[in-house]
């Protein structure tokens, strides 16, 4: 899906590691939401209150899932899924662009 229809922006920016992720969040009709954003290079680690589904529209990146001590390397495009209440690790090579789903179970 490469747009959305009938939702509402959130105006202001959600900005984490003194700017270097940012993103705006996007609501659903349906009480869903989803966040775009981009991550400039660098180390972040995240945590997640909800299961989320991580769609890397371009970039460059490494992802250390929880429980895991292997990195999964997407370069370009791809997608990761984080349970609820977990941590994840990134390593950005690169500028990239990114939405994230927040899935409640």
């Amino acid at each position: 899906m490469s747009q959305f229809e009938n939702v509402t922006a959130v105006k202001k920016a959600n900005i984490y590691f003194d700017g270097k992720v940012t993103s705006r969040t996007v609501l659903f009709p349906d009480g869903t939401k989803k966040t775009l954003g981009i991550m400039l290079p660098g180390e972040y680690e995240f945590g997640t209150d909800s299961k989320e589904i991580m769609e890397i529209l371009a970039g460059g990146l490494k992802v250390q899932l929880p429980d895991s001590e292997e990195w999964i390397a997407i370069e370009g495009e791809g997608e990761f899924t984080v349970p609820a209440n977990a941590k994840f690790k990134l390593v950005v090579s690169r500028v990239t662009d990114y939405c994230c789903s927040y899935i409640q179970e």
